[in-house]
Protein backbone atom coordinates (compact mmCIF):
# COMPACT_ATOMS: atom_id res chain seq x y z
CA UNK A 1 0.00 0.00 0.00
CA UNK A 2 1.49 3.29 -1.11
CA UNK A 3 0.33 6.38 0.76
CA UNK A 4 0.23 9.83 -0.74
CA UNK A 5 -0.28 11.58 2.60
CA UNK A 6 1.62 14.59 3.90
CA UNK A 7 1.67 16.57 7.11
CA UNK A 8 -0.54 19.64 6.85
CA UNK A 9 -3.51 18.17 4.98
CA UNK A 10 -6.62 20.05 6.15
CA UNK A 11 -10.40 19.89 5.93
CA UNK A 12 -13.28 21.98 7.28
CA UNK A 13 -16.69 20.40 7.97
CA UNK A 14 -19.68 22.57 8.89
CA UNK A 15 -23.34 22.27 9.80
CA UNK A 16 -26.21 24.16 11.38
CA UNK A 17 -27.08 23.06 14.91
CA UNK A 18 -30.53 21.44 14.90
CA UNK A 19 -32.61 20.23 17.83
CA UNK A 20 -31.48 16.65 17.06
CA UNK A 21 -27.88 17.76 17.70
CA UNK A 22 -28.53 18.90 21.28
CA UNK A 23 -27.34 17.34 24.51
CA UNK A 24 -30.98 17.02 25.61
CA UNK A 25 -32.01 14.96 22.58
CA UNK A 26 -28.74 13.01 22.41
CA UNK A 27 -29.07 12.09 26.10
CA UNK A 28 -25.71 13.50 27.15
CA UNK A 29 -27.16 16.40 29.15
CA UNK A 30 -30.30 18.38 29.91
CA UNK A 31 -29.57 21.55 27.92
CA UNK A 32 -30.74 22.36 24.41
CA UNK A 33 -27.21 23.16 23.19
CA UNK A 34 -24.81 21.46 20.76
CA UNK A 35 -23.92 18.10 22.29
CA UNK A 36 -20.30 17.18 22.93
CA UNK A 37 -20.69 13.83 21.10
CA UNK A 38 -21.99 15.73 18.06
CA UNK A 39 -19.00 18.08 18.16
CA UNK A 40 -16.65 15.11 18.34
CA UNK A 41 -18.45 13.52 15.38
CA UNK A 42 -17.95 16.72 13.38
CA UNK A 43 -14.24 16.68 14.27
CA UNK A 44 -13.95 13.03 13.23
CA UNK A 45 -15.69 13.75 9.92
CA UNK A 46 -13.31 16.63 9.20
CA UNK A 47 -10.33 14.38 9.97
CA UNK A 48 -11.60 11.53 7.81
CA UNK A 49 -12.26 13.89 4.90
CA UNK A 50 -8.82 15.50 5.18
CA UNK A 51 -7.16 12.29 3.99
CA UNK A 52 -9.78 10.21 2.16
CA UNK A 53 -8.85 11.41 -1.34
CA UNK A 54 -5.18 10.55 -0.72
CA UNK A 55 -5.72 6.88 0.19
CA UNK A 56 -5.56 4.01 -2.30
CA UNK A 57 -8.84 2.57 -3.60
CA UNK A 58 -10.34 0.19 -1.04
CA UNK A 59 -8.73 1.92 1.94
CA UNK A 60 -10.24 4.29 4.49
CA UNK A 61 -9.71 5.30 8.11
CA UNK A 62 -11.35 4.52 11.42
CA UNK A 63 -11.27 6.64 14.54
CA UNK A 64 -9.41 5.11 17.49
CA UNK A 65 -8.84 7.91 19.98
CA UNK A 66 -10.13 11.37 20.88
CA UNK A 67 -8.73 13.85 23.39
CA UNK A 68 -11.14 16.76 23.21
CA UNK A 69 -12.18 19.76 25.31
CA UNK A 70 -15.67 21.20 24.75
CA UNK A 71 -15.14 24.76 25.96
CA UNK A 72 -18.31 26.66 25.15
CA UNK A 73 -22.01 26.07 24.46
CA UNK A 74 -23.73 26.70 21.13
CA UNK A 75 -27.47 27.30 20.72
CA UNK A 76 -29.75 25.67 18.17
CA UNK A 77 -29.75 27.56 14.86
CA UNK A 78 -26.08 28.57 14.97
CA UNK A 79 -23.55 27.41 12.37
CA UNK A 80 -20.73 25.25 13.72
CA UNK A 81 -17.66 23.86 12.02
CA UNK A 82 -14.68 21.69 12.74
CA UNK A 83 -11.23 22.08 11.25
CA UNK A 84 -8.82 19.15 11.12
CA UNK A 85 -5.13 19.20 10.24
CA UNK A 86 -2.96 16.13 9.83
CA UNK A 87 -0.01 16.63 12.20
CA UNK A 88 1.57 13.17 12.49
CA UNK A 89 1.93 10.08 10.30
CA UNK A 90 3.27 6.87 11.86
CA UNK A 91 2.81 4.08 9.30
CA UNK A 92 -0.99 3.51 9.41
CA UNK A 93 -1.60 5.75 12.46
CA UNK A 94 -2.66 9.32 11.72
CA UNK A 95 -2.92 12.12 14.29
CA UNK A 96 -4.99 15.25 13.70
CA UNK A 97 -5.17 18.59 15.48
CA UNK A 98 -8.87 19.46 15.63
CA UNK A 99 -10.65 22.69 16.50
CA UNK A 100 -14.36 23.54 16.53
CA UNK A 101 -16.05 26.92 16.24
CA UNK A 102 -19.46 28.50 16.11
CA UNK A 103 -20.33 31.87 14.59
CA UNK A 104 -19.08 33.70 17.69
CA UNK A 105 -16.20 31.76 19.21
CA UNK A 106 -14.01 28.71 19.48
CA UNK A 107 -16.01 25.94 21.14
CA UNK A 108 -13.64 22.96 21.20
CA UNK A 109 -10.13 21.72 20.62
CA UNK A 110 -7.96 18.65 20.90
CA UNK A 111 -6.47 15.75 19.01
CA UNK A 112 -7.95 12.83 17.14
CA UNK A 113 -6.24 9.61 16.06
CA UNK A 114 -7.28 7.44 13.12
CA UNK A 115 -5.89 4.25 11.59
CA UNK A 116 -5.78 3.41 7.91
CA UNK A 117 -7.61 0.18 7.11
CA UNK A 118 -8.08 -2.11 4.15
CA UNK A 119 -11.91 -1.97 4.09
CA UNK A 120 -12.41 -5.54 2.84
CA UNK A 121 -10.07 -7.09 5.42
CA UNK A 122 -11.46 -4.93 8.20
CA UNK A 123 -15.08 -5.86 7.45
CA UNK A 124 -14.28 -9.58 7.20
CA UNK A 125 -13.07 -9.70 10.82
Amino acid sequence: MELNLSIGLKYKKEKMVAMDDTAKVFGSGAAEVFATPMMIGLMEAASMNAVKDYLPKGYSTVGTSVNIKHMSATKVGKKVWAEAELVEIDRKRLVFKVDAYDEDKKIGEGTHERFIIDEEKFMSK
